[in-house]
């Protein structure tokens, strides 16, 4: 397939890569300029961030109404390109990338919306994991992938800032990061959860709070997520 690819950000190299090794002939266009954009082709992705992406959509269009498009945004709806074509869907691999690694598409999941007949086998050429999915239901798989990836990447910032302050290096919490992550490929993870919040320790969670009195915000988070922790452990 022709394949026309607006963006350079972070996905958009990834998904190049990957739409070039599954053999399809592939432009990419900056989404800056929209300079030398194909007036047809077999596909339009618009990989750009949310914020620019109706902009990027409307330019995009002009003149390709019978052209299809698709969008890799998670949290925005497939309607967005409702006035502007008239063959359209959303393709969303739920994964997060970065230019100076890149992944294997194979093993990613890609959802897909949309009634066009070659949205389907556009996704399974490059990834074994394809799902079709409303834009209401992606509302949700997103916010559950930012509570898995963002916050918890948060999260180990707010190790590394506290390891720095006492001049320890943050490649120490490499192996027990390595092997959380490990254990939920076979446990749920409310099973894999240990630690002082589970069994709600309070003499180490009251210590814990107290090493963190001199930064009220991360206290804070400190003990609402111990508090959560419990909380659920309870449940089960």
């Amino acid at each position: 397939m022709k394949v026309v690819l607006i963006g350079r950000g972070r996905l958009a190299t990834n998904l190049l890569a990957a739409l070039q090794q599954a053999g399809h002939e592939v432009v990419n266009i900056n989404s800056r300029t929209l300079e030398g954009l194909p007036l047809e082709a077999d596909a339009f992705i618009v990989a750009v961030k949310d914020s620019a992406l109706e902009e990027v959509v409307r330019r995009a269009t002009k003149g390709r109404e019978q052209q299809l498009f698709l969008h890799t945004a998670g949290s925005m709806p497939m309607s967005l390109f409702e006035g502007h074509t008239s063959r359209y869907g959303v393709f969303y691999p739920m994964q997060t990338f970065s230019k100076e690694r890149l992944v294997d598409f194979a093993e990613i999941p890609v959802f897909i919306e949309g009634a066009d007949p070659a949205i389907r086998p556009l996704a399974e050429s490059i990834s074994r994991r394809v799902y079709e999915l409303s834009t209401e239901a992606r509302k949700y798989l997103h916010l559950s992938a930012v509570f898995a990836c963002n916050f918890v990447n948060h999260c180990y910032a707010l190790s590394a800032e506290l390891l720095e302050q006492h001049g320890l290096p943050f490649d120490v919490m490499l192996p027990l990061i390595d092997e959380t992550a490990r254990k939920v490929h076979e446990l749920h993870p409310h099973d894999a959860q240990t630690g002082p919040a589970v069994r709600y320790d309070e003499n180490v969670i009251r210590m814990q709070s107290a090493l963190l009195a001199d930064n009220p915000e991360l206290q804070q988070i400190y003990e609402l997520l111990s508090l959560d922790i419990h909380r659920k452990a309870s449940k089960q």
